[in-house]
């Protein structure tokens, strides 16, 4: 799923990158200055509730969203409480990317 999102946002012409776990993902963040990112909750090694939390502490500017499969996903009070509303989590699978895409642009312009 990764790469094939990673693979339309491309197509669309987002400069973007990935990782394959949390952990590189923070380490990505300390290279590379990000505006936003797409976050499973389900991760290796951290999950992505703790990802976004730390990734926040690296990055307070920076923006999420939450691509999950679990469909009883609820918010935290923590990513609550940085700023992530419910209209920033989507269910897996997404079936018409361009929702996702849209929720993107919306989040990078504000």
């Amino acid at each position: 799923i990764r790469r094939s999102l990673v693979a339309s946002f491309e197509d669309e012409n987002y400069n973007d990158r990935s990782a394959d776990s949390g952990e590189a993902g923070l380490q990505l963040l300390r290279e590379v200055q990000f505006d936003a990112a797409v976050i499973d909750i389900r991760l290796p090694g951290m999950d992505g509730n703790m990802f976004i939390r730390e990734a926040h502490q690296i990055r307070p500017e920076m923006k999420f969203i939450i691509h999950t499969g679990s469909t009883d996903y609820s918010l935290p009070e923590q990513l609550l409480a940085i700023g992530i509303q419910p209209s920033a989590i989507f269910t897996k699978p997404v079936t018409d990317i361009s929702l996702l895409e849209a929720a993107l642009d919306m989040l990078l312009a504000e």
